[in-house]
């Protein structure tokens, strides 16, 4: 069991990772300076055995550190499998409160509390239930890391409600959750059952995650406080390097909730001649130039 000082739920932070060993680093540092530290903290390393290292050679950012190893798979890297490694890990450690974090983000200093304290209140109303912090992206990273001016400086993703300080508000929409950065009670991870681990590689596992808590009966709660800081790395619009990924993962998710996820680089997929709808009934597919795109990533 993980050692707990008072009576409050026994908190851990998951992350998963494979690469960015800079972004964990600097998110282990942040961790270290939050005013309530974690009593567990896991990261899932997938198919990245320097995971290990990194976070030993860590200061002591929580009471216990567990790496848990998650092989990668040949459509991908497992995002869904390690979320659920890392949350097995953890409740069998006897966490109570699950916080998670993608490894390219840094918590301000009050997230873990804020996460922790917001769940007293929402849990009870909505079982299960998600809370989710403003998520700030930065920009580069200058020449001896983020200061707290940058941090401070930063302004929240604009696709997220922006909520006023108090108590947390109830999201009009599920769909808007982001893995990015989030926390729940164990029982209502258990009673959403995890992230759906028939999605591999990038794209869709959020949005299923999210009709899986709907159709739980939970909810998902905007809180003002614990933001997360979202460290800057290349991005592609759309993002190409991951078009059989997102290809297979929006069909499986059709064929389960009966619409598509992911719209928007669908149909500008579609514009590149890159994906068609066929076949009976219809779904989206890759072309030859599509076909030819995706063997070059």
């Amino acid at each position: 069991m993980v050692a707990v000082t008072s009576a409050a739920p026994a908190v851990a932070v998951l992350t998963i990772a494979r690469g960015r060993h800079h972004h964990l680093a600097a998110q282990l540092l942040a961790l270290r300076d939050s005013d309530l530290r974690p009593d567990l903290y896991v990261a899932a390393a997938m198919d990245d055995p320097q995971i290990r290292e990194v976070v030993t050679n860590a200061d002591l950012v929580a009471t216990r550190t567990v790496v848990v190893d998650v092989p990668a798979h040949r459509s991908g890297l497992p995002l869904a499998a390690a979320r659920n490694t890392a949350a097995a890990a953890a409740i069998a450690a006897g966490a109570e409160v699950l916080v998670v974090l993608d490894v390219d983000c840094l918590p301000a200093v009050d997230l873990v509390r804020t996460y922790r304290d917001a769940l007293t209140h929402v849990d009870a109303a909505d079982t299960p239930a998600v809370v989710s912090g403003p998520v700030h992206h930065l920009p580069p990273r200058p020449p001896g890391g983020y200061t707290s001016a940058d941090l401070a400086s930063s302004a929240p993703h604009p696709a997220r409600p922006s909520v006023a300080p108090g108590d947390p508000v109830r999201a009009d929409d599920v769909l808007l959750f982001w893995s990015l950065s989030f926390a729940m009670t164990t029982a209502g991870w258990e009673r959403v059952g995890g992230f759906d681990e028939g999605y591999t590689g990038y794209g869709g596992e959020d949005t299923d995650f999210a009709m899986l808590l709907k159709q739980a009966g939970g909810a998902l709660w905007w809180v003002a406080g614990g933001a997360a800081f979202h460290q800057h790395h290349p991005v592609e619009s759309p993002p190409v390097r991951h078009l059989a990924d997102i290809v297979r993962n929006s069909d499986r998710f059709e064929g389960r909730w009966g619409f598509y996820p992911m719209g928007g680089w669908l149909h500008a997929f579609a514009d590149g001649g890159l994906v068609r709808r066929a076949g009976t009934p219809e779904r989206w597919t890759l072309t030859a130039d599509g076909d030819r795109a995706a063997r070059t990533q």
